[in-house]
């Protein structure tokens, strides 16, 4: 049995709009990065309203550099974080540049930031403790995995780049598996 790690509730202005579930049809969990500066612009981009009912694009959980966890949106709410999968998933977000602020740039498609120790520490306690939680769960996810569609390059739209990259090559998959009992997903 673990216990839950320390979360900080941070629920998103909107959440009260997004659609409810029950913890029976979650199964996966989709790991991201913010491809964001630090955890304040993340918040920012998370309250944008970019849809009819009000809501925006956000995770459940995003976990800043030293470790510290901050919860979003509620489990039994639909969060908007990768196209066709969200009623059935959870998803995190780890603080990291990723490629900000030139996300669509053919010449800026390399993610070199690392992903701290504290920070992966925090993931893993997280990841350990969800299926308590949350009993139906099975399988992770990185959003690459998931969302593979193309985008015209920003600096030259004859061009495509991969619409999302997240959580990137530096991203430790084998330390997380190794440590977790979800599966990786198939496909």
């Amino acid at each position: 049995m673990h216990l839950p790690p320390p979360i900080i509730a941070k629920p998103l202005p909107y959440e009260h709009l997004l659609a409810q579930r029950k913890p029976t049809d979650i199964d996966l969990v989709v790991i991201h990065c913010t491809e964001l500066p630090d955890l304040a612009t993340a918040r920012e981009y998370g309250e944008r309203a970019l849809y009819d009912n009000g809501s925006g694009n956000s995770g459940h959980y995003y976990i800043d550099r030293d470790g510290s966890i901050q919860q979003y949106v509620a489990l039994d709410r639909v969060a908007h974080h990768v196209r066709g999968i969200n009623p059935r998933s959870i998803g995190i977000e780890l603080v990291n540049n990723g490629r900000w602020p030139n996300w669509f740039d053919s010449n800026h498609q390399t993610m070199t930031e690392p992903y701290p120790e504290a920070q992966i520490a925090a993931l893993v306690r997280l990841l350990e403790w969800l299926p308590q939680a949350v009993p139906s769960l099975r399988y992770i996810a990185g959003h690459e995995q998931l969302d593979t569609a193309l985008e015209p390059a920003s600096d030259d739209a004859g061009r495509s780049v991969q619409r999302k990259l997240d959580p990137g090559p530096l991203f430790p998959w084998e330390l997380v598996l190794r440590s977790i009992d979800l599966q990786r997903m198939p496909g």
